[in-house]
């Protein structure tokens, strides 16, 4: 990626199963434009369960146990996802921000999760599932660079460079 400065990042956002499930794809995705987010790398896949473990690597087993790691991976290989390489300024805070909350019941207003989901933990832990967030999103830019990785070949990400952005970004 040629970056015209250290502020610029790229992040991996994935729509998952259930967002595809709701039809909020569109609307989700229209978040991120609406903000001048660029997008730079965007497919529809089914996960195999190699993907979905190289997703949620061995790290989240040794900090969140090993039965959470497969309900995440069972989840995400439920149905298609939207995988979507994103680039902007400062983006993978900026992602987080608009994402919210991991547990959608606690997920602020306004954030995508507040404002489709409800679903607890305590309520996926009752079923003995991975929770339904809608969406995942990379935590750093270095997860991010790893996420995308998994997710998309280099030359399925794009570079390129809208008039707006150079006008008010680079």
């Amino acid at each position: 990626m040629t970056q015209t400065c250290e502020t610029i990042q790229r992040t991996l956002v994935l729509l998952k199963p259930d967002t595809l499930e709701r039809g909020l794809v569109g609307e989700i995705i229209q978040r991120f434009e609406k903000v001048g987010l660029k997008i730079v790398g965007l497919k529809m896949i089914w996960p195999t369960e190699d993907t979905a473990l190289k997703h949620y690597t061995e790290d989240l087993a040794i900090r969140r146990g090993e039965n959470v790691r497969k309900l995440m991976v069972d989840m995400l290989v439920s149905g298609p996802v939207v995988a979507v390489a994103l680039e902007g300024i400062e983006i993978v805070e900026q992602v987080r921000k608009m994402v919210g909350g991991t547990e959608p019941k606690t997920a602020a207003p306004g954030t995508i999760r507040g404002d489709y989901a409800h679903v607890s933990y305590k309520h996926a832990d009752a079923k003995n599932a991975g929770i339904y967030n809608l969406i995942h999103a990379s935590g750093t830019p270095e997860e991010a660079e790893q996420e995308i990785a998994v997710w998309f070949d280099p030359g399925e990400l794009h570079e390129f460079n809208p008039n707006y952005v150079q006008k008010t970004i680079i």
